[in-house]
């Protein structure tokens, strides 16, 4: 058992101790419950004079361009979003922790960082190897298993910078040295996070890291991750393999596995010092004199607090994005801010079409795809198709002799109004997601070069979180089918079981019209029922088609003409009586969809009749129609009857829009914003008709309200 030592006594009542981790606990805690209280989140965050402050002042930069100022945390809370606050408590931790005391001396603060984030990267693969169920517990452990020597070098600079002159900053020397002091930074650390209320776990692991290798195999596993992950980070930088022989006595884990470990958690903490903009080979301790000045160090460290505040504020932005459209606003934003680009495109890969298709922003900040931007995958000297073939950054101006601009490059510059482009791959867990292209002069090509850690840090996170909503859709699609089909076989049942009463119904209404003989006064009643019996069977096998699969037809379409004569037949009864304006913007010489007529017809008017209803008040109903051609240097393949491009349909109302918990499940059946016993089968019906053509259907999402339905139909060849 321990006992307390004088000199636990004497720390505890110094100033000079560092409090946050505290208070991230706890709002790690709160931030993370399923249901989130904003009020104990502004309690926990007001208690931290520091922390308050640097949220206040994130709140009212200029990157959020508030036109009033925030003076209360509890509105800081709400604009910023738990995320935000998390990521900004995380950041403002390590600043704390690891910060440089306002001294000079022989203590290498950025060895001890880079030990120490080494440290808690390797407990993290050795708990996973192991299968120790908390993982996330043995990193925080070891990346403090040696907070004890801040404490004792802040607290006590003159005596341990006496140590270190005689001492290095590792072994059996130096701690002999602080156990003359009064008690070592393995004991200083376990009782400072004792005081943080940390689990006794944690704070065991940091009391025994330094313990015999017999003792040790007699401990807790968490004890034995911190111990192993302390001497393989010193493996690390040192040559040894003092942690590979501990490692393979205690854990059972080889060398080879050892080394595995260190170069996965190397490559990790690179990344995050990548992240941090902090310099790795100055981070190491081969790298770094003792005799650093402390106006390097501070320059050092306030480039970083630059850098994360930048980021977090920027990333909170990419976490809160709705959708992909508003993913690449936040984006755009957010290099803006980081590097002051403005010029700006989107390069998105659409692997069914194997090509990429262009985005622009329009006047209200709003990004869509512009077909002629189009982009085919095969045309591999393209800057472009470079850039995501070879997963890495490109510039116009050091293209290379060899490798000269393409036509394409230099109309791509001329659209950015540039003298050169510098375009950023946008790559997700090794998968391509699109390209980003900036405009950019000879003169940005050093700033470029000063921040690609940060450029790539952030349009790795982007392409991330466009990766996610993209898998979001196509999980939402998958979902659709799936109700679709659940939803077919239970209306094939109904209408199994409602037939055949009505084939009972009919053959004793047949039974009855013998015996009348047909000259009974109630014949024509008779008829009349029959007619209506059938009329019904009709109906319930209507039920059905919405999930029918049909061969995708060969019939070409004039959609202008079709949409033209819509608008006569619905003008009298449905436009004029709902006080709706029809307005048609089609685009001239537009090809013939292959797409049948008759069911197009009732797709249309399905649309407009939802509009009308949608606009009780009166309102504005445009309809458009576009050729979509196919991208730059599309391979043709007549004996395949690939597509020559598609008409593309809008029809946009100024209705009150569809609610978001419709939007999501919009097309399937049964689903229906309306009330008073609509069946919700029209979108889904129009859906399956849609692609039944191999046509695309959607709903946009509009900011200023209405909704927006987009259809896309094929031209073949030979139409």
């Amino acid at each position: 058992m321990d006992v307390q030592k004088p000199l636990l006594d004497r720390i505890s009542a110094l100033k000079d101790l560092p409090t946050l981790p505290h208070i991230l606990l706890r709002l790690l805690e709160a931030c993370n419950r399923s249901s989130v209280d904003l009020d104990e989140i502004s309690s926990l965050v007001s208690k931290d004079p520091s922390l308050s402050a640097k949220i206040l002042k994130l709140v009212n930069s200029a990157y959020y361009g508030r036109p009033q100022k925030i003076q209360e945390i509890g509105q800081a809370v709400i604009f910023l979003g738990t995320s935000g606050i998390r990521n900004m408590a995380f950041c403002a931790c390590v600043h704390e922790v690891f910060a440089n005391p306002k001294k000079q001396g022989r203590f290498n603060l950025k060895a001890f960082w880079w030990h120490s984030l080494c440290c808690a990267f390797i407990c993290k693969r050795i708990a996973a190897r192991i299968n120790f169920s908390q993982p996330d517990e043995a990193f925080v452990s070891g990346l403090l298993h040696d907070i004890g020597k801040i404490v004792l070098w802040t607290n006590f600079h003159r005596a341990y910078e006496d140590l270190l002159k005689d001492c290095p900053a590792h072994g059996r020397c130096l701690r002999d040295g602080e156990d003359g002091l009064g008690a070592t930074h393995d004991e200083v650390g376990a009782w400072l996070l004792d005081r943080w209320h940390f689990q006794s776990a944690v704070c065991d692991s940091v009391r025994y890291h330094h313990e015999t290798p017999s003792r040790l195999a007699q401990a807790f596993p968490l004890t034995q991750i911190v111990s192993v992950a302390n001497l393989l980070s010193r493996d690390m930088t040192a040559g040894t393999d003092e942690g590979a022989r501990l490692a393979q006595q205690i854990l059972g884990i080889n060398a080879p596995q050892c080394r595995a470990l260190i170069e996965q958690s190397d490559q990790a903490a690179r990344q995050v010092a990548d992240a941090l903009g902090i310099d790795v080979e100055a981070a190491e301790p081969a790298s770094i004199s003792a005799g650093d000045t402390e106006k390097q160090i501070t320059n050092a460290l306030a480039r970083e607090v630059r850098d994360v505040s930048l980021l977090v504020g920027t990333l909170e932005g990419l976490l809160a994005a709705r959708d992909q459209e508003e993913i690449l606003a936040r984006i755009a934003e957010g290099l803006d801010i980081l590097m002051g680009f403005n010029r700006l495109l989107f390069f998105l890969a659409d692997a069914e079409k194997d090509l990429l298709g262009g985005y622009t922003q329009d006047k209200d900040g709003r990004f869509a795809r512009k077909p002629h931007l189009a982009v085919s995958m095969r045309l591999e000297r393209c800057l472009l198709v470079r850039t995501i073939g070879g997963q890495m950054p490109l510039d116009s101006f050091n293209a290379g002799a060899d490798q000269p601009l393409t036509i394409l490059d230099e109309q791509i510059t001329r659209v950015l109004g540039s003298r050169g482009i510098y375009c950023l791959p946008l790559i997700a867990h090794q998968d391509p997601v699109g390209v980003l292209v900036v405009g950019i002069e000879p003169s940005d090509l050093p700033h470029i070069a000063q921040n690609r850690k940060l450029l790539n840090v952030f349009s790795n996170k982007g392409a991330l979180a466009l990766r996610l909503e993209q898998l979001k859709q196509r999980r939402l699609q998958d979902i659709h089918a799936k109700r679709a089909d659940a939803s077919s076989d239970l209306a094939r049942r109904v209408v199994h079981e409602v037939n055949n009463p009505l084939s009972i119904i009919k053959n004793y209404l047949k039974i009855l019209e013998l015996k009348l003989s047909g000259k009974h006064i109630a014949g024509d009643e008779i008829r009349i029922i029959n007619e209506e019996i059938s009329r019904v069977g009709r109906l319930l096998t209507k039920l059905t088609e919405f999930s029918t699969e049909k061969a995708p037809p060969d019939e070409q379409t004039d959609i202008n003409a079709l949409i033209r004569d819509i608008a006569k037949l619905t003008k009298d009864s449905l436009l004029n009586h709902s006080g709706v304006e029809l307005q048609l913007d089609l685009a001239e010489d537009l090809p013939p969809a292959t797409a049948e007529k008759a069911e197009l017809k009732q797709v249309f008017i399905n649309l407009i009749k939802n509009a009308t209803e949608a606009m009780e008040s009166g309102g504005n109903l445009r309809i458009t129609t576009r050729f979509l051609p196919p991208p730059i240097g599309a391979k043709r393949d007549n004996q395949q009857m690939k597509n020559k491009g598609y008409v593309e349909i809008r029809f946009r109302d100024d209705g009150p829009g569809i609610p978001e918990a419709i939007q999501e499940k919009l097309f399937d059946p049964y689903v229906s914003s309306k009330q008073g016993g609509h069946s919700g089968l029209g979108l889904s019906i129009a859906y399956n008709i849609i692609k039944s053509f191999e046509g695309n259907i959607a709903c946009e999402r509009i900011s200023d309200g209405g909704a927006e339905f987009k259809i896309e139909l094929p031209v073949r060849e030979g139409a």
